[in-house]
Order: structure tokens, then sequence, then C-alpha cells
């Protein structure tokens, strides 16, 4: 297949882009060589690669920044999946990369797919209407994940590593709850929609499990020696004072996956372990 994926230059395009290296054309474009609110251009890129699927990753995750700034959120998260699903041909095969965000977080259980968004904040109704763009393409993925960190780019584990290398005191919510998804093992599950062929629709794709950010920030400490002494505090979200309001259940269930038979994505804790023994060795 050629691959034709947006926001390559992200912590999952990155990875999305070596996933499918070796049995794939992969075609990356990173937001310095494809700007996805310009739509000419969007257009232009996608006539020139003909791609057999696009994977849009392209989006401005800064969730307190979106609230600051709507018009720009708008622009990249939901203009810029128009873009880039009125530019495919219908033929080709479109993944856009959702969130938690699109639900209140309210709900007591994991969220399952035909949940009823209700985002509580200006990131998550921009990516919700993304999503609504990129289904009206008949042949879309949309799929919904959380929490994702990787070898790349800027993520909560990485934070959370530099605040205790820096001796810095670490205060993390212990309110919110969610899966911690490994970009690697995302990218893979991703990879095994488009080549299994899976019907198209709405996803959850989450690693197993689940945790507080409290808990998983003294998991992130548990993995090295040197860190396992570090004082973590726990604290309540609305001590936090952000501008944007966070879920606090963003348990995503990965039962329709299950279903389609594409293997689900290892516990959390394994996929730390995993992403701790690699950052280790670079």
């Amino acid at each position: 297949m050629h691959i034709f994926i947006t926001g390559a230059g992200g912590q999952l395009g990155r990875a999305l882009s070596d996933a499918f290296l070796g049995g794939h054309a992969v075609m990356a474009y990173p937001r310095a060589a494809l700007d996805v609110t310009d739509r000419q251009a969007v257009r232009a890129a996608v006539r020139a690669a003909k791609p057999d699927a696009a994977i849009h990753c392209a989006a401005w995750t800064d969730v307190d920044g979106c609230e600051r700034d709507p018009r720009r959120a708008r622009l990249v998260n939901a203009e810029g999946a128009r873009h880039v699903a009125e530019a495919l041909p219908r033929s080709a095969a479109l993944v856009y990369v959702s969130t938690d965000f699109v639900f209140s977080g309210r709900k007591k259980t994991p969220y399952v797919e035909n949940d009823k968004p209700a985002p509580p904040n200006v990131y998550g109704k921009t990516k919700r209407e993304g999503e609504l763009h990129a289904l009206r393409h008949p042949r879309a993925y949309v799929v919904r994940t959380s929490w994702l960190y990787g070898l790349h780019g800027r993520h909560f584990v990485g934070a959370v590593l530099a605040k205790a290398e820096a001796g810095e005191a670490l205060r993390v919510v212990r309110d919110q709850v969610g899966a911690p998804t490994f970009t690697f093992d995302l990218a893979q599950q991703i990879k095994a929609l488009l080549e299994r062929e899976i019907s198209p629709g709405v996803y959850h794709a989450t690693n197993g499990g689940a945790c507080s950010r409290y808990e998983f920030a003294k998991a992130i400490l548990g993995e090295y020696n040197s860190m396992k002494n570090v004082r973590v505090a726990g604290i309540r979200s609305a001590q936090m004072r952000r501008p944007a309001k966070r879920p606090l259940n963003s348990r995503l269930s990965n039962e329709k996956l299950r279903r389609t038979g594409v293997p689900l994505l290892r516990h959390w804790r394994a996929a730390l372990r995993h992403y701790c023994r690699l950052t280790a060795l670079r």
C-alpha cells in the first residue's frame, strides 16, 4: 500500500512511519512540509501521492492552548480533517486519530463507541468536529485513543522523568483515570486495521487496563532504581487551576476491536516497561 501520513513529525506520526516502512510505501508529511489548514496544499499533496490510505495524525493537542485560541484549534483539528477527507479518493481508506476527550468523563464505566460525545473543552469539541468530517468519507476509520506517550515528542512520561531528575516537586492528579497508550503499540494496531481490511467505522484502541494519573506517575518512577523513592503528591483536578477542564473518566472499551479479531494491545504496565527499556538504550 501507499500510505499518506499527516503530522508525521509528531510522536504518533513517527511511530506510524516506522511501523509501515519495509512492507509499504510511506509518504510522511510533518507540519513543516504540509499545513493541513491549507486546503489547496492538502489537495495538491494527496493528488501527487495517490495514496491507498491516509492516516491523519496532524492535530493541535495543547489542550489549554486550544481553550485560549479556539479559532486555531478549529482550523487545525476540524478543518484540517475536512481538507484531508475531501481530498482523498473515495476508494482510499482514511484513518482519523481521535481522543478520549470527546467524552465528558462523567460516565462511571468505560466508554463504548456509540456513547454520545459530550466534549468538556475546546480541544475535545474540535476533535469531535474532525471526527464528523472524517466520517463523511466512505472508507473512514475513527480511532479514539488516550494518554499517548512514545519515543518522540513531549508527553506525560517524559515530563514526569524530567521533573524527577531535576529534583522538582511532583504534584499529579489522582481523580483522572484512563489507559496510558504507547505509540509503538497503537501504530501496530492501526497498521493491522488497514492490512486486514477491517470494516470502517469508529474504534477505541488503547493499551489494556487503566489507572489514575497519580498511579501512572508512580509506575513510571518505579521502573528506575534511582527514582523509586521520589515522592509524588496526589492532588485533585480542581487544584491544578487549568484553563481547560479534563474528563475524570477517560477509560475506553476495546470490546468492539476485539470482536474484529485484531489482537488487542498489551497491558499498559507491560508497554511502559518496554518503553523504559528502549529509552534506556538510546
